[in-house]
């Protein structure tokens, strides 16, 4: 059994990120490339954002700190503590309106990329 402070670390990743150059820190708490389930806790200075990317498996952002917005196409949705975002199939970014952290989990697909949606019984 192991015990993370997620409050604590996130304030850790913020100071981080607001000393690097890319504006951006993380470090993974759980999981890992050889596990299914991952869980990082990130911080991003305001202003910074994680270019459009595809996920690589069912994703959430459960913001801790700050206001983030999370982009897929023409949507957008605002994030702020204490909101889980569901990441959207497809290519999507995320930018820092204000200094913020949050707890990105992801459980990859076996292959490593996002897995087909169930099909109704009888589908094609």
């Amino acid at each position: 059994m192991q015990k993370i402070s997620i409050e604590a670390l996130a304030r850790q990743q913020l100071a981080a990120a607001v000393a690097a150059s890319n504006g951006r820190a993380a470090d993974t708490v759980y999981g890992g490339h050889e596990k299914v389930l991952r869980q990082t806790v990130m911080a991003m200075k305001s202003g910074t954002q994680l270019s459009e990317h595809q996920n690589p498996g069912d994703a959430t952002v459960f913001v801790l700190q700050g206001l983030l917005r999370l982009r897929s196409g023409a949507n957008s949705w605002e994030g702020k503590p204490g909101d889980l975002l569901i990441v959207p199939d497809g290519l999507h970014s995320l930018e820092a309106d204000e200094d913020s952290t949050f707890l990105f989990t992801v459980a990859k697909s076996a292959s490593g990329t996002k897995r087909e949606p169930a099909r109704p019984e009888g589908a094609p």
